[in-house]
């Protein structure tokens, strides 16, 4: 399907889908941040494409207005996107600027008698967003892109030629237009896993099925090691992804303003989590798995868009390593050690300083929730010795920054795990011993990855690799192609 058809889209509109965190009053569904997420955890587990339909119109699209739009501007244009009567786009990265955003090239000139701005797709100067309306005029678009994945989604390049933007128009302030289009990704990061699980929910589901009715060499194919691993891996991807999303929608509901490194440390695990669970998929179901009609086909290529878009992972793992040297979030995630909110619930009247983690170890039942708070200590002083030795030269080390960001994921991925296991167990969930075993092997794998990592910062073994990795690029660079001669010569 190469465009959501009328009738899907009118089906939307009257379910109300397209406002679902506009309030109320300016007709939307007026949603929390959780309530919206399990919303969006629904759609991701029938499609991505018709996900994305609705995620660019509302997570990116308009989400600007929503969050940082004068009231003038919301009464104005929420209404209308909400009913779907309109959709909304968003417009950001140029051909030449990629993933540099602060690089688009892109003018926008005040007319001389200061009613408006003039819009060009040209050079830059300060970065400001404006809302702009196909009716202003000057605004084309290209012919929808041929792509791998969510074909159903319309991806179009946009131009603009003299278009004229009423000054009651810009959005956030003139000059502030780069700090609004990092707020609007931000704050839509976590749908992106809430998304992803329910997306794994059904690959996992497809596997399961096909496992339990498979008979190979007299047995169920479920009944061997190598099956039940692959299904265990699934298991626990699935629900760190989960965790993480209502983790981080949770706290955005107490009123947290400081979610930014969870929420792209949320987007970098789930996309890559969710690619791995579908290849497991088809693995498990062999060559059934590999034909289209097992539906594993279409969600393997729909996933593989989620690690480019809305900040590429590559990106967003230098923005987590960066921003835990800078040392403000590794306190966040010390005080989260501390005091471990039940995931889904708010934080209140937190206990004494460690109690939190104690109690957590109490109800869950085993030492190695221990591993976490040992490996936010041993986190946090090798962030400190690699900000001490590369002072603001830090910025180039990206092979030691990835490796930090790996470990910081392990970390968080840890903490949320506990959170969430600490909570079905004090509430004798009936899913509890099970989420107790999802929880102990993932901190203690977890716990072993963040010690290879951080070890990797300081081992001359590991800095020679890094050293020759980069020279084996610059060859195959300089030569244009691969280097190493042919076994045969010819």
């Amino acid at each position: 399907m190469e465009r959501v058809d009328e009738d899907t889209l009118q089906g939307l509109r009257e379910m109300g889908a397209f406002g679902l965190q506009v309030p109320a009053e300016l007709g939307g569904v007026g949603l929390n941040n959780t309530q919206y997420a399990r919303l969006v955890e629904i759609v991701g587990s029938h499609d991505l494409g018709v996900g994305i339909t609705l995620g660019a119109h509302q997570s990116i699209g308009f989400k600007g207005i929503l969050i940082s739009g004068t009231p003038e501007q919301k009464a104005k244009y929420l209404p209308r996107v909400a009913s779907g009567e309109q959709f909304a786009a968003f417009a950001l990265t140029e051909p030449s600027s990629g993933s540099d955003a602060g690089s688009i090239r892109s003018r926008a000139v005040p007319s001389e008698d200061g009613s408006h701005f003039v819009l060009n797709g040209t050079t830059r100067d300060k970065v400001t967003a404006f809302i702009v309306e196909r009716s202003f005029g000057g605004v084309s678009n290209g012919a929808p892109e041929k792509k791998m994945g969510i074909k159903a989604s319309n991806t179009a390049e946009v131009y603009f030629e003299d278009t004229k933007i009423p000054m009651e128009n810009v959005l956030g302030g003139v000059g502030k237009g780069f700090m609004v289009a990092m707020e609007i990704l931000n704050n839509g990061r976590f749908g992106m896993a809430a998304a992803l699980s329910g997306t794994m929910r059904y690959s996992i589901k497809k596997a399961i099925d096909f496992a339990t009715a498979r008979t190979q060499f007299g047995r169920r194919i479920d009944s061997y090691g190598a099956i039940q691993e692959k299904l265990a891996r699934m298991a626990m991807l699935h629900y760190v992804t989960e965790s993480m999303a209502y983790m981080i929608s949770s706290n955005m509901d107490a009123g947290s303003k400081d979610y930014h490194l969870e929420a792209a440390i949320s987007k970098c695990f789930a996309s890559e989590a969710a690619w791995s669970v579908t290849d497991e998929a088809i693995q498990v179901m062999g060559g059934m798995g590999f034909m289209k009609e097992s539906g594993l086909e279409r969600v393997m290529r729909d996933l593989r868009i989620f690690r480019i878009f809305e900040g590429t992972n590559d990106i967003l793992r230098l923005f987590v390593a960066l921003t835990v040297c800078r040392g403000q979030s590794l306190v966040v995630l010390q005080q989260a050690l501390k005091y471990p909110a039940p995931t889904g619930s708010h934080r209140v009247n937190p206990p004494a300083p460690g109690e939190g983690a104690k109690r957590a170890k109490r109800a869950i039942g085993f030492a190695d929730a221990g591993k976490i708070d040992d490996a936010v200590a041993a986190f946090g002083a090798s962030s400190e010795t690699l900000l001490m030795k590369h002072g603001k030269g830090i910025v180039e080390q990206q092979f030691l920054l990835n490796r930090l960001a790996n470990a910081a994921m392990d970390v968080y991925s840890g903490m949320v795990v506990l959170s969430r296991a600490s909570r079905s167990l004090s509430m004798n969930l009936p899913s509890c011993t099970h989420e107790e075993k999802l929880a102990r092997v993932w901190i203690n794998e977890a716990s072993d990855r963040i010690q290879l990592n951080l070890t990797a910062l300081r081992s001359a073994t590991s800095i020679s690799n890094f050293e020759d990795m980069a020279a084996i690029s610059r060859d195959l660079c300089e030569h244009g192609n691969i280097v190493a001669q042919r076994p045969l010569g010819i």
